[in-house]
């Protein structure tokens, strides 16, 4: 269910994507709102969970994670059974940054990084293959970025 947003809550939200750290006073002036109003604004959203959480952006390749890989998995019928099952498994493996369920040939999506494709063979059979229900992976390596964000695009 969306949240009806005003103006300057469209404004403020723009801008704590550009910089969660902006000072409410900073951020007041962006928007153009004193900064009590402002705070009172930002706290309502974090309250209606419009804002989730605010966060820091690390460099996946500076930290040595220098392997992004698109995994698609297909389950098998006791494990298309068992989707919440798989879905709490693959939670709890940091190297799975984001896992979407799909609709098609494929049952999940999951983007996964790891320091170099080693580590993502590593991986694939130490742990993703091993997950019951699992039918079949196909993983496709990404050779560079083009487009990154988190974003989103809120007119």
């Amino acid at each position: 269910m969306s949240v009806e947003l005003d103006g300057y809550e469209r404004k403020i939200l723009r801008a704590l994507q550009d910089d969660a750290g902006v000072s409410t006073a900073r951020l007041s002036e962006i928007v153009g709102l004193s900064p009590s109003p402002c705070w009172r604004r930002v706290d309502r959203l974090e309250k209606e969970g419009v804002i989730t959480r605010r966060v820091a952006l690390v460099d996946r390749q500076k930290v040595g994670l220098n392997a992004q890989i698109f995994a698609q998995v297909k389950l098998n019928a006791h494990g298309r059974a068992n989707l919440d099952e798989f879905a709490a498994a693959i939670r709890s493996f940091p190297e799975v940054l984001e896992a979407y369920v799909l609709m098609g040939v494929f049952d999940f999506m999951l983007r996964i990084v790891a320091a170099d494709i080693d580590a993502y063979e590593r991986f694939f059979f130490t742990k993703l293959s091993k997950l019951p229900g699992v039918q079949e992976i196909n993983s496709t390596v990404a050779l560079s970025e083009v487009k990154a964000t988190t974003a989103l695009p809120i007119a």
